[in-house]
């Protein structure tokens, strides 16, 4: 069985997603911007209510991934806030001026992030190099690439994530996500030898995670 992450936009998805089998949560806001990072009092109140990991999103705004000085110091005093308030992990992702991983911001986040894990999000898929590009976030210290394998969906993308998770040779996980559906997630399991997965589970274009999804997309 594989393990599912589901992207949660409000607490009553993360409940949902909990309720019905998932194994990891990641709070964000901004779901029309794919994910910003979530109003303190949100994770304050979550973290009572379920009991499995909850990693939390640090990104400013929508748009890029690359940051102004003063939007990388509100990400870092985010993360501390919500480290505070008990995150299980954080995810993110920095780029440069020319779409290529940015080392030194990463690392600061990933050090100051320590010791929990961090994933760098879906920013790999505007990153300029597969290859290049999952060696330079393994050398900032994340424990997981959120991906769609550098392609708008997993389903366009099943090969280069087939080809992230052979050339990881478990050095980092690689999260399956962008797409994702309890429809296709068989074959993109069989494709990949991924064994973990991320999806919003939402089906009806609304802002709530689906029960019925997240319990199929685990495979109940």
């Amino acid at each position: 069985m594989s393990k599912i992450e589901i992207a949660c936009f409000n607490s009553e998805s993360a409940v949902i997603a909990f309720e019905n089998g998932a194994d990891r949560i990641e709070l964000c806001d901004g779901l029309s911007e794919g994910g910003t990072t979530p109003d303190f009092e949100t994770m304050k109140k979550l973290r009572e209510k379920i009991n499995i990991p909850i990693f939390v999103m640090i990104r400013p705004r929508g748009g890029d991934f690359t940051y102004s000085d003063s939007e990388f110091e509100q990400m870092k005093n985010d993360l501390i806030q919500l480290k505070s308030l008990h995150a299980d992990g954080f995810v993110f992702g920095i780029l440069d001026e020319n779409d290529e991983v940015n080392i030194e911001q990463n690392k600061a986040l990933v050090k100051l992030a320590a010791p929990l894990p961090c994933t760098f999000h879906r920013a790999f898929d505007r990153a300029a190099s597969l290859e290049e590009s999952l060696e330079k976030v393994i050398e900032c210290g994340f424990s997981t690439i959120l991906t769609s394998g550098q392609k708008t969906n997993v389903s366009e993308g099943k090969e280069n994530l087939k080809k992230l998770v052979a050339l990881s040779g478990g050095r980092i996980e690689i999260l399956v996500g962008g797409g994702l559906r309890a429809s296709n997630i068989e074959e993109i399991r069989a494709v990949t030898n991924a064994a973990y997965f991320h999806s919003s589970a939402i089906t009806d274009g609304g802002a709530f995670a689906n029960a019925d999804e997240v319990a199929a997309l685990k495979g109940r």
